[in-house]
Formats: C-alpha cells, sequence, structure tokens
C-alpha cells in the first residue's frame, strides 16, 4: 500500500469517526432541549409567593437542643482522634 493511499484512508477513517461525535452530539443536545420543554410543560415551577417562606427552618427551642448535641459531638470526635 502506498504512502498517499494510506494517508487518504487515514483521513477518511477520522472524517468519519469526527462526523459520527458530531451528529451524536448534535442529537443528544436537542433530545435534552426536548426533554426539558416536555418537563417544564407538565411540570412547572410553582408561584414564588404560594411556597412557605423558610420550610426547613427549625423551631428556637430545638436550635438550643440541636447545638449541644452537635457540640457534644465534635468534642467527642476531637478527643478520640487527636494526632
Amino acid at each position: 500500500m502506498q504512502d498517499t493511499q494510506l494517508l487518504h484512508e487515514g483521513f477518511a477513517l477520522m472524517g468519519l469517526g469526527m462526523g459520527f461525535v458530531f451528529v451524536f452530539l448534535t442529537v443528544l443536545v436537542i433530545t435534552t432541549t426536548l426533554m426539558s420543554k416536555a418537563l417544564g410543560r407538565f411540570f412547572p415551577e410553582p408561584a414564588p409567593g404560594a411556597a412557605n417562606p423558610r420550610p426547613g427552618r427549625v423551631a428556637p427551642a430545638r436550635d438550643d437542643e440541636l447545638m449541644a448535641v452537635l457540640s457534644a459531638a465534635v468534642h467527642r470526635y476531637r478527643r478520640e482522634h487527636r494526632r
């Protein structure tokens, strides 16, 4: 096989591979965009005023208890894992 023929086949194989990757990524982007639009249509975002303003807020009495438990756990960990 001559060098020019080998080079031609190499370029053809490279073009085929790059074309396949380009087509795959294009299909992936289009599919992702369509799925995002479909989910946005069937499951819209809730209105900003309808949600609870502080959904994860813990009562102040539980805050003190939680802080005591966390500091005891950190103190015990540091005592047992000294360097």
